[in-house]
């Protein structure tokens, strides 16, 4: 949906690997079970304030929060995660978005639709999505954290069903991945 060229073939390396230094942008998708050791969490602690970028997407809940937010603290000890404002450019750098959306997995999307429903229902504390930041020394985001949404789902589900793809793909989930980008 953009001129970057990517590669289609995800790559997956661990995050002690050398590698992980010569890719700029890592996504982390459902972190709910994260489990660092200290060699990983130094590693990434290294490859984020040496100008590195991670977004991470897809989980809910007080429960999966809470599970990342001990990882985040492995990572970062001395920092915490800074809730992000809607006036932020991040909201409005190419696309100008008037709310921090909420991407439901698609088949929650589908069983919530009659009611509106976007966050999982059986996950307490999932109600409202959160966007918040990590930032190095020098006041840049090196973290991006998505939580009680699925910007991934938005990407990737765009050919289930015609409704998810406007209500949630076109109107947010590529908006927002792509200002993220920029």
């Amino acid at each position: 949906m953009t001129s970057l060229v990517v590669s289609p073939d995800p790559l997956s390396l661990p995050l002690t690997d050398p590698r992980l230094n010569d890719y700029p942008f890592l996504f982390m998708v459902d972190p709910r079970s994260i489990d660092l050791d200290d060699a990983e969490a130094e590693a990434l602690r290294n490859y984020l304030l040496n100008g590195g970028f991670l977004l991470v997407d897809d989980f809910w809940g007080i429960y999966e929060w809470t599970q990342f937010y001990r990882a985040l603290k492995q990572i970062f000890p001395d920092r915490e995660p800074i809730d992000l404002e809607l006036d932020l450019p991040i909201f409005h750098a190419v696309f100008d978005l008037d709310l921090k959306p909420q991407i439901p997995a698609v088949g929650m999307a589908m069983m919530g639709r009659e009611q509106g429903i976007t966050y999982e229902w059986n996950k307490p504390g999932s109600e409202t999505p959160h966007y918040r930041a990590v930032y190095d020394d020098k006041g840049r985001m090196c973290m991006m954290i998505c939580w009680n949404t699925d910007l991934g789902d938005g990407w990737e589900e765009e050919g289930t069903d015609p409704w998810y793809f406007k209500e949630f793909s076109e109107k947010y989930a590529y908006p927002l991945g792509i200002n993220i980008i920029f």
